[in-house]
C-alpha cells in the first residue's frame, strides 16, 4: 500500500456555494461529474490520477450530511498555507485553528466550510 488514503469526499448541503468556496480558497477548479439518474451532484478536485495521485470530491445529494465532528481532511495548502488560509472567510468560511507549526512537519490550519464541515490544510511553510 503506497497511502493509506486514495480518495475523499466532502459532503455538501449547497454545491454551487461549495464549489466557489473551495475554487476560491484553493485557487483551483472542480470539475463537475453529476449523477443524475441518482440525483447527485458530484465535484472533482484536481488529482493526478496517471501517478496515482489521492483525490477526492465535494458530493451534494441524500444522505450527505456536512459535520465539524468526526474525521478531519487535510487539503493540499500548497507553499505557504496562509495563501488559501486567508480565502477562508472572505469565501463565508469560518478559521477555528490559525496556522500552527507542528516542527519539522510543517504548518496545519483548520477552519468551517460553508457547509459545516471542519476541514484542514498542511503545507510545509
Amino acid at each position: 500500500m503506497t497511502n493509506a488514503v486514495n480518495w475523499f469526499e466532502i459532503p455538501v448541503k449547497n454545491y454551487d456555494r461549495a464549489k466557489k468556496f473551495y475554487t476560491t480558497v484553493l485557487a483551483s477548479e472542480i470539475t463537475d461529474h453529476p449523477m443524475p439518474e441518482e440525483n447527485i451532484k458530484y465535484g472533482v478536485f484536481p488529482h493526478d490520477i496517471e501517478k496515482n495521485g489521492i483525490g477526492g470530491a465535494i458530493v451534494e445529494g441524500e444522505g450527505q450530511n456536512p459535520t465539524k465532528d468526526g474525521c478531519i481532511i487535510y487539503l493540499n495548502g500548497g507553499d505557504d498555507l496562509s495563501e488559501p488560509l486567508d480565502k477562508v472567510e472572505y469565501s463565508g468560511g469560518k478559521v477555528t485553528m490559525p496556522k500552527t507549526s507542528i516542527g519539522d512537519w510543517g504548518f496545519i490550519a483548520q477552519f468551517i466550510d460553508t457547509e459545516g464541515n471542519r476541514i484542514a490544510l498542511h503545507s510545509m511553510s
